[in-house]
């Protein structure tokens, strides 16, 4: 896959269908490389017309790793975001904005349309106010404006994003699974081989704990954008399971309230992952979106 410089680092990304076609960039979560918008999923929408990007966000996949921060102190970060203090981390969410809007000067594209999941919605939505003239529109997937007041993930669903990925590559694969049974879609079936195979991929394209852990205080230093994100123009969708244990419905709902005009699409029976019956609504609903802009 092809790999450029954009802000400072290196990230490797992918493209699908006409580079003259309006551009949908697909921004990735906590941890998650740009495999999890799968290659069928990238398909279907640059069938549509659309040139799509996706790209390993900084500190996971093949972009750069910033191993020279360290290992932060998480259970700290958490402790002072509950308490309301400062929290020190490495880096941002506007710096993960900025890697996007990087990537996409070297794509030498001015303007995107722009989709983010859980914690990629985070930074689109942060690129949308940071960087409004490259947003065409926002699609903010299964996220939250940050506001300390939100209900919290529950507690099965926080265990498991807390634990470190195994360094072994067969416990690895078994922790992807544990992962993704507890935070995935109960009104949809649990797909466990391709589940396995997306793990095993993961773990062969480079799992990076330090790094994710790094991501993470960057999302509880950033704070919440619940006020910035009232002055966003661009058209917006949220799109959020009804079933989400880890990045509840309400958040969804507190992002769509937040910008002005935004549409919110609530899913019964969807959690924190993009389960694969829903991928036509979910291309529907982007689609549907961009040529209201167009």
């Amino acid at each position: 896959m092809p790999r450029t410089r954009a802000n400072g680092i290196e990230i490797e990304y992918e493209t699908f269908g006409d580079p003259g076609d309006p551009t949908l960039l697909l921004v990735m979560g906590l941890g998650a490389q740009m495999i999890l918008w799968p290659e069928e999923f990238c398909s279907d929408l640059a069938a549509h017309g659309l040139h799509v990007v996706r790209y390993d966000n900084r500190d996971v996949g093949r972009s750069t790793w910033l191993d020279e921060a360290g290992m932060p102190d998480v259970a700290g970060a958490l402790a002072a975001a509950m308490q309301g203090r400062p929290i020190d981390s490495p880096y941002l969410l506007s710096d993960m904005a900025s890697d996007a809007a990087g990537l996409l000067d070297a794509l030498e594209v001015g303007t995107a349309h722009v989709v983010g999941a859980s914690m990629g919605g985070m930074i689109a939505q942060t690129l949308a106010i940071e960087h409004p003239a490259r947003v065409r529109t926002l699609t903010s997937i299964m996220s939250t404006t940050g506001h300390p007041g939100l209900p919290p993930a529950r507690p099965e669903a926080m265990a498991v994003l807390l634990t470190p990925a195994p360094s072994e590559r067969a416990a690895a694969i078994e922790h992807g699974v544990r992962v993704w049974r507890t935070i995935g879609s109960p009104g949809f079936p649990f797909d466990e081989a391709e589940v396995r195979d997306r793990a095993a991929q993961t773990f062969d394209r480079g799992v990076n704990p330090p790094g994710v852990a790094r991501q993470l205080v960057a999302i509880l230093a950033s704070g919440s954008r619940r006020e910035a994100l009232r002055g966003v123009r661009a058209p917006t969708l949220v799109i959020h399971g009804a079933a989400d244990p880890l990045v509840p419905v309400e958040a969804g709902r507190d992002t769509a309230q937040a910008v002005p005009g935004a549409e919110l699409l609530e899913i019964e029976g969807m959690g924190h992952d993009l389960p694969r019956p829903l991928w036509p609504r979910f291309v529907a609903a982007i689609t549907g979106l961009v040529k209201r802009r167009s």
